[in-house]
């Protein structure tokens, strides 16, 4: 093996799964319906566990109501009916000379799958039938098939790794460690791109012995060297690709230094102010609030970014109420202190229009400087481009953008089109982030440069209201400057969020709606999404409204809002709940974000063990924003612990950045690292949970190697970066 020269893992995922031996066009086509495609696919799916079989449970020690996985070879089955119709397979199993019982019912296919021969690990309740130790439709994992001879068997009296495996595909956990075994040997060695001298400093095992050891462990003290090497390369790998792309972009920047003075922060409402003060300063002193001293360090790391010649990219991360909006209208006001234009850029029509409203109010009475009309000032425009706005209308904001008569544009996607043209824009604002796709943040800031005359590249601000640990941020947004919004304005009370399990408690919960109600504020009772589907979703939401207008509610005006209905009926609900014509409002997730009217004081959330404790919290913050004390009720009783989790959660605390922690540790980071990006990159063995330490690591050696140049003399893992990105951003960060 030590003779061949070392192999690159880009040659791994140019190698086909079907010039593997034991795969036919059969097995191929289940691999491939796996995501299965290349040799390269197969060493990157990781075992989920291992048997230590050096270390196994006898039989004989197995007690009553114990759980356990118990390795065993099968030696008989049998299939028949029950008195009551259903099928029953009974397994026997054989381990050191212990024997056992294995019921399944229901699970006819089982007597094809566990035939005399195969050896299995059942994961189960070890219970008593007729005096008979017995374990009853337990998880199976098949460890040597009826084509054992296609796996060194002699392995199984050792460490077991445990795969993913697929019953639809019809491929075992045994049949998938055959093949990467297979694969690895094939292979032999692999290339290192990291020398010696890196690997000592990180503490990393040589790559081919990690890959060796995570798959095919002689010891399980093999694993934890072999894991952490991976998971370093994991996370080196995706912190070099935005290290690379955040170069590229300050490489490539054309920015513009907007003017800022720090001390315009330092000013207290209803301060006397001169006409030459900024327009930042001016909002400010005529704001309601002061700020918080976290909206004050926010707005200065802004400011300076702003005031660099560099492009701004800049995530800011602040919980429901932290006042996000605040900072943002202070943003754009820096932007227009320049003489630029401002982008304000919302997820929904809904949203997009509430930010227009306020963004008038907010900045009535600011001048801005304009020679072509009389007197050289006028008051500050804000405009409204969405799909909604049609016809003379949108060619009037369309001509405003383009002769600079419009300062700050409020709108959704729609600003995304390629009419849509600025004399200078200089700032971009994007709420919830989330929503919108890395490729869509990318086309809007560079609205900056190929539509604009001014051509400059800019400031970007990203902002959501979803809490996200510090590690997912560093992975999802590793590309950004980071500002956190941890402080809640001064006087906000925390909203009494309680859950009612109990048909009393679930009473409770409605008499509070009806003395809110008579205190002439609103409620909001929400319906959960019990299928995908916007459809099934309004029908449940409609049928709740009537049953509780004529039940629990009866005598109170109780209005709808659901996804199916049309936008102009959803802003006439609005518009009636905002003027108390109705008092509780019946909807769906659709009020989740950007939804704000200072008089709903209470919110009711049925089934809410439905929702994810992020959804929860949004939903949460919809009351709050008003000077009465707010009331969240959550009812039903969750069927399954991590239901109970994150009901609990959200009792406990008000916190979002504390339960997006929470969350992660509930749903793992797969659901939240979903969405990141196309190809390769994503993480298969790194925890965001686990693994902070080695994320660190690896961020500070990514940097180090992009900021010296380091990685342009090392070609080795120049190309493997290639492995993990299309042609298309390969082209873009590499042509250097």
């Amino acid at each position: 093996m030590s003779e061949l020269a070392p192999r690159r893992l880009r040659a791994l995922g140019e190698i086909g799964v079907s010039q593997l031996r034991h795969i036919g066009p059969k097995r191929t086509e289940a691999l491939n319906s796996l995501g299965l495609h290349t040799v390269f696919d197969l060493v990157t799916l990781y075992p989920r566990r291992y048997i230590d079989r050096t270390r196994r449970v006898d039989l004989s020690d197995l007690m009553i109501g114990d759980e356990a996985a118990v390795f065993g070879e099968v030696t008989s089955v049998t299939s028949r009916r029950t008195r009551q119709g259903k099928s029953l397979v009974d397994v026997s199993i054989v381990d050191h000379g212990e024997t056992m019982k294995i019921a399944f019912f229901n699970q006819p296919w089982r007597a094809g799958q566990l035939v005399a021969g195969v050896q299995a690990i059942f994961f189960g309740k070890v219970s008593d039938f007729r005096g008979t130790r017995q374990m009853t439709n337990p998880v199976v994992d098949v460890v040597v098939g009826t084509s054992g001879e296609e796996r060194d068997a002699s392995r199984v009296g050792g460490i077991v790794a445990l795969y993913p495996a697929s019953g639809k595909a019809g491929v075992t956990s045994w049949e998938m460690g055959g093949f990467i075994e297979e694969s690895l040997k094939r292979a032999g060695p692999l290339l290192d791109p990291l020398d010696e001298r890196l690997r000592r400093d990180h503490s990393l095992v040589e790559r081919t012995a990690a890959f060796w050891g995570i798959h095919l462990p002689r010891d399980m003290a093999d694993v934890a060297p072999a894991r952490r090497r991976l998971v370093f390369d994991e996370f080196l790998r995706l912190q070099l690709l935005l290290a690379l792309r955040r170069r590229r972009l300050e490489e490539s920047a054309a920015g513009v230094r907007h003017p800022f003075d720090e001390h315009d922060l330092d000013v207290t409402p209803g301060s006397l102010e001169s006409e030459e003060s900024s327009l930042v300063r001016q909002f400010l002193t005529a704001h309601r609030f002061a700020l918080t001293r976290a909206q004050r360090r926010v707005l200065a790391e802004i400011g300076r970014d702003m005031a660099s010649a560099l492009p701004m990219h800049r995530l800011l991360q602040g919980d429901v109420g932290s006042g996000k909006t605040v900072v943002a209208l202070a943003t754009l006001l820096m932007c227009l202190d320049g003489g630029r234009q401002g982008a304000f850029m919302a997820p929904t029509e809904v949203l997009a229009e509430q930010h227009a409203a306020a963004l008038r109010g907010d900045l009535a009475g600011l001048k801005v400087v304009d020679a072509s009309v009389l007197g050289g000032e006028r008051e500050v425009v804000v405009q409204l481009l969405t799909g909604r706005v049609k016809g003379k209308e949108r060619l009037a904001v369309l001509s405003g953008l383009r002769n600079g008569g419009v300062d700050i544009v409020v709108g959704t996607h729609a600003l995304l089109g390629d009419d849509v043209r600025f004399r200078s824009l200089g700032t971009v604002v994007i709420d919830e982030q989330h929503r919108f796709g890395v490729e869509q943040r990318a086309v809007l800031r560079d609205k900056g440069r190929a539509h604009s005359d001014e051509a400059i590249d800019a400031d970007l601000l990203v902002m959501t209201a979803t809490p996200i640990p510090r590690t997912a941020a560093m992975v999802l947004f590793g590309d950004l400057d980071r500002s956190v919004l941890d402080e809640m304005p001064a006087g906000r009370r925390a909203i009494a969020t309680s859950w009612a399990r109990s048909s009393p408690e679930e009473q409770s919960a409605w008499q509070l709606v009806r003395d809110e109600v008579a205190a002439g504020r609103r409620a909001y009772v929400i319906c959960p999404l019990v299928e995908a589907s916007e459809r099934v979703e309004a029908t449940s939401a409609v049928a709740e409204r009537t049953r509780l207008a004529t039940n629990e509610l009866r005598g109170l005006s109780v209005g709808l809002l659901h996804g199916q209905m049309k936008s102009v009926e959803k802003d006439e609900v609005m518009s009636q709940f905002r003027a108390g014509e109705i008092q509780v409002l019946v909807a769906t997730v659709v009020i989740e974000v950007g939804v704000d009217v200072a008089q709903a004081s209470v919110i009711v959330i049925e089934d809410a063990w439905r929702f994810g404790l992020a959804q929860l919290h949004q939903l949460r913050g919809r009351v709050g924003r008003g000077d009465a004390q707010s009331y969240c009720y959550l009812l039903g009783e969750a069927p399954n612990e991590e239901g109970r989790s994150r009901l609990e959660a959200l009792v406990a605390s008000n916190d979002g950045f504390a339960l997006a922690e929470v969350d992660l540790d509930l749903r793992g980071e797969g659901t939240l690292l979903g969405a990141r990006q196309r190809g390769r990159s994503d993480l298969r063995l790194a925890s965001l949970r686990r693994d902070e330490g080695i994320l660190n690591e690896a961020r500070t050696l990514a940097l180090e190697l992009v900021s010296s140049d380091a990685l342009t003399a090392n070609p080795e893992l120049l190309d493997e970066l290639r492995l993990f990105v299309d042609d298309e951003e390969a082209q873009y960060l590499f042509r250097s």
